[in-house]
């Protein structure tokens, strides 16, 4: 049994790429799932550790960090990767926003959001210090959503995108790494070993978010920073990342028919 960790479903659900530990030589790298036929296929070939696989909003391309730098390459695995972000300093993608435009990533202990055009000059996401993790951009680009332990507890926060200073707390009894739904109506996070959903209405200037509800239980992995689970576009399916010794011990559930109802 391999050790998948870092799940990034494609934007059409056909696909999900992985991290994947070579037990030989004990370093990283991406394979890609079809998942209507349940088969692999590696996707790095390199020695270095290849990790954080991001998917771009149109599933043409796949970022991911490797050697620390921030790399890209064509989905169909064809052709060779392509630098994005290089220079002595670790940088782990953390996710592509919707409209394409940013490639947000994590690098000498702050977030930054780097254009992909123009001056690309990163952005600090954040101004002051609070153990910033897991961002992730609303559909509409107005918002970002991200976790932070700056009250103490780790709880699910959301700013206006770009920053303006002004934030909204989601979670009320700790939060970790949110996820939108595809129309931007619903965010999910973990809270402990519930993963949970609250209703968003952000059609206006004014953030507003109904209150938290559990959905199911779920055990997770617990040294990972992001990218534990993946939500459908309809926010009625998940995939789960599990920790290998549950999956070693515990009953095997297979979801089926997980492309029933997808555009063909």
């Amino acid at each position: 049994m391999f050790n998948y960790s870092l799940p990034a479903l494609s934007p059409d659900e056909k696909r999900l790429a992985v991290t994947r530990i070579d037990p030989q030589f004990g370093t990283r790298d991406i394979w890609l799932f079809d998942l209507a036929r349940g088969t692999p296929a590696r996707f790095t070939f390199d020695p270095s550790e290849d990790t954080n696989p991001t998917w771009s909003p149109d599933g043409t391309r796949i970022a991911f960090t490797s050697n620390r730098n921030v790399y890209q390459k064509a989905a169909t695995g064809a052709g060779n990767a392509e630098p994005l972000m290089e220079s002595s300093e670790l940088k782990i993608v953390e996710s592509w926003t919707p409209d394409g435009r940013f490639i947000i990533y994590g690098s000498g202990g702050k977030l930054w959001a780097r254009p992909l055009n123009g001056d690309r000059k990163p952005m600090d996401l954040f101004a002051e210090s609070g153990g910033h993790r897991v961002v992730s951009v609303s559909p509409d680009m107005k918002w970002m959503a991200y976790d932070s332990n700056e009250s103490g507890r780790t709880e699910v926060y959301v700013q206006s995108f770009p920053p303006s200073g002004d934030k909204w707390q989601v979670s009320t009894t700790g939060g970790e790494e949110p996820y939108w739904r595809r129309d931007g109506k619903e965010l999910f996070y973990v809270d402990g070993r519930r993963l949970m959903a609250v209703d968003i209405n952000a059609d206006g200037q004014i953030f507003r978010s109904g209150v938290p509800k559990p959905l199911f239980e779920v055990l997770l992995e617990t040294d990972s920073l992001r990218s534990r689970y993946q939500v459908a576009a309809n926010g009625q399916r998940f995939l789960v990342n599990v920790p290998l010794e549950s999956a070693l011990s515990a009953p095997i559930t297979v979801v089926t028919n997980w492309t029933v109802g997808l555009k063909q």
